[in-house]
């Protein structure tokens, strides 16, 4: 099930998702499911500014200035405004974006640390690069689509189990067994009601291997091609970081994604104030100050010894390609909302589910005794809508 790389006790948050989905909640589960989630969010940004910061002073040879950004306008406003280069499709679209910015999704929130180089003297500073962590509401979309996914890959599975059957009750091979697309459909919805029936039956659901999220936390290191083996020495010089992987994607967007595993020292993790947010939420749940700072050292110093962080490495243009160009990344998260092949009430369901647990940590609930969304279930959206008010005691009256 959902194993998200960069978060500490990362089998139990999979197994009480597992649980989740088949309508199964254990005494406690909102504690649970509440440390899981914000004392997680609060350790990766620990983890994630601190080897950033190193990896970008190491690159550059000297301090540098950090600036934290909540929506995506001042990201792009920073790439645009200082260009290394210039060339044709460069300066095409820095002017279309200078000349309508409201196109280009300035307004989308973010959490990032945006890091600059100054050039000396008063020449101004250079953007290099960022941090971001995904937020938590696109950490439940992504957890939902692929565990949909799964979802759609085991029916299809038991759909062409069915397929066998028939062409075993015909006397004939599987691979002369003409379907017409109507015995097809019903073989389908034969196997999603089967899957649902499974899990209505509060059976748990198993995958052969964990579907992993690994960018929780994600770097972002802007460098030109002839620039990116010095990074790697870099990567292996740092203490406590190993490269697993390294994938270069190429197409609308060329790209060099890098999967590292970091160990990072928990001492320095539980040092100095909690974030006041973290706090607060917690206090609403019923916590003191003093106990949330405990639990949070416990936590921390209890939790896997190593994380795991994405890294990706873009040359200037493929970077605006990526932000403002061909390739824009709230483009792409529109195409996959809209472009999916298993759209069902099951696959409507699991996003709904997955956005609850997420959530609920940021309500003032402290006791999660039922779930609100079973998968077998049937739910216009305006049901879920008032799910999300109640928990965050939303009016919801009808003028």
């Amino acid at each position: 099930m959902i194993s998200i790389k960069g978060y500490l006790y990362r089998d139990e948050f999979r197994d009480l998702i597992r649980r989740a989905m088949s309508g199964v909640v254990r005494e406690n589960d909102g504690a649970r499911l509440t440390r899981l989630v914000l004392f997680n969010q609060l350790y990766v940004a620990r983890y994630l500014n601190r080897f950033a910061r190193k990896l970008f002073e190491s690159l550059q040879g000297g301090p540098l200035r950090q600036e934290m950004i909540f929506t995506k306008g001042r990201l792009k406003d920073a790439i645009v405004e200082r260009p290394p280069y210039v060339n044709e499709r460069i300066a095409g679209l820095i002017f279309d974006y200078k000349d309508y910015p409201g196109r280009f999704y300035r307004e989308t929130p973010c959490r990032a640390m945006l890091f600059f180089k100054s050039r000396g003297g008063c020449d101004g500073e250079d953007f290099i690069g960022s941090w971001r962590i995904k937020r938590i509401r696109r950490l439940a979309e992504k957890a939902a689509r692929k565990i949909i996914d799964w979802i759609f890959d085991a029916i299809k599975g038991q759909a062409e189990r069915l397929a066998e059957e028939r062409a075993a009750r015909l006397s004939i091979p599987r691979q002369y067994l003409i379907s017409s697309p109507e015995e097809m459909l019903a073989e389908f919805l034969d196997a999603e009601k089967r899957f649902i029936e499974y899990l209505r039956e509060h059976r748990e659901t198993d995958v052969a291997q964990d579907l992993a999220i690994n960018d929780v936390a994600g770097i972002k290191v802007l460098l030109e091609d002839k620039e990116k083996d010095g990074l790697l020495r870099v990567l292996e010089g740092i203490e406590g970081c190993k490269v697993l992987e390294e994938e270069r994607h190429a197409g609308r967007y060329n790209a060099t994604n890098i999967l590292i595993r970091l160990r990072p020292t928990k001492e320095e993790m539980i040092q100095g104030p909690l974030l006041p947010d973290v706090v607060c939420a917690m206090e609403k749940k019923g916590w003191e100050a003093g106990e949330v700072e405990r639990c949070f050292a416990d936590f921390v110093m209890a939790g896997e010894e190593e994380v795991y962080l994405e890294i990706i490495v873009s040359n200037y243009e493929q970077l605006l390609e990526s932000e403002i160009g061909r390739c824009m990344h709230e483009d792409r998260i529109i195409a996959q909302r809209l472009h999916r092949q298993y759209r069902g009430h099951l696959a409507k369901n699991v996003e709904y589910l997955m956005r609850f647990l997420f959530l609920f940590p940021l309500s003032d609930r402290e006791e999660l005794l039922e779930l609100p969304i079973r998968l077998w279930d049937r739910y216009l959206p305006d049901y879920f809508d008032s799910v999300i008010a109640d928990l965050f005691h939303i009016p919801q009256g009808d003028f």
